[in-house]
């Protein structure tokens, strides 16, 4: 009996790319005069002398360039400050607010200044989350309580603020991941963080209902940002399987959030988009 091998399929990842993908396209005011909160609005510093943009960073730059004013909130002042010196070079508006999301008695007077120096709130977009990277045998309570504070408490916090002080039509953001579905990180406590920011999603959503504020999730698969880059260097099979033969980059998680957090989505509510290019569909390679 002869068995028949098929060669490894080729694939130009350069195909799935678009000026939008590389942050290059033009803007069209889509968020013209609207005020918006970025928790998460910095990005980790990496070994990497050209670093891809990250998730927080993106988004906050292109609201910006969309017409929006950003509170850019970020742990690490620098951080913060960067994006904001981004925002601004190109002419448009943001300032830095520097919080620890897992101080819990910081978020809601963080929130409260964030919104009086905007004039306002008419969007939050809730980008931040850690992980420990511990497998199930070598998690510490100290460890799990330290990601569900950050990837999860502090969303619900953040929500609960901006439901308080969110103009009516407003819209929320939660990133959630890929992780959140499947157990191949051997990461528990991220993996079921993440999970769980997906059921809080629909109860902000829930929640906002008498205002028409709308609450929305992001999952994205494996993505080529800093976090992901830090990822791989754990795991360096960790994206051998992507769609199109590339990870995602932060700038197309942005124009799904850009989406949302726009009027554009305004009957999509309580939803969770994974933003995958169809790995959890099981579109993946060599399948």
């Amino acid at each position: 009996m002869s068995v028949t091998t098929h060669a490894p399929r080729q694939i130009d990842p350069s195909a799935s790319l678009h000026a939008e993908s590389l942050g290059l396209a033009k803007s069209h005011g889509r968020l013209s005069g609207r005020r918006i909160i970025v928790v998460g609005a910095g990005q980790r510093k990496t070994v990497d002398e050209d670093p891809p943009i990250g998730n927080g960073r993106a988004m906050s730059v292109l609201f910006a360039r969309e017409g929006a004013s950003v509170a850019c909130i970020d742990a690490v002042k620098d951080a913060a400050d960067a994006t904001v010196d981004q925002i601004t070079s190109e002419g448009g508006k943001a300032f830095a607010e520097v919080v620890d999301v897992s101080d819990a008695a910081a978020i809601a007077p963080a929130m409260q200044r964030c919104a009086e120096k905007l004039g306002g709130l008419d969007g939050l977009a809730l980008n931040v989350g850690i992980s420990q990277g511990l497998s199930l045998p070598k998690m510490t309570i100290e460890a799990w309580d330290r990601d569900y504070a950050v990837n999860v408490r502090s969303h619900m916090l953040f929500a609960q603020k901006a439901l308080d002080v969110m103009s009516p039509g407003g819209s929320i953001i939660l990133m959630s991941s890929l992780a959140s579905q499947r157990a191949g990180g051997r990461n528990p406590a991220y993996e079921s963080s993440k999970a769980a920011q997906i059921a809080l999603g629909r109860a902000i959503a829930r929640a906002g209902e008498d205002k028409g504020i709308r609450c929305n999730v992001i999952a994205p698969g494996f993505m080529d940002t800093p976090m992901g880059r830090d990822a791989s260097r754990r795991r360096a099979d960790r994206a051998l399987a992507v769609p199109f033969g590339r990870q995602g980059t932060g700038w197309e998680a942005a124009y799904a959030a850009l989406f949302l957090i726009s009027n554009e989505s305004s009957y999509v509510n309580a939803h969770t988009l994974f933003l995958d290019g169809g790995h959890l569909g099981g579109i993946q390679r060599g399948a």
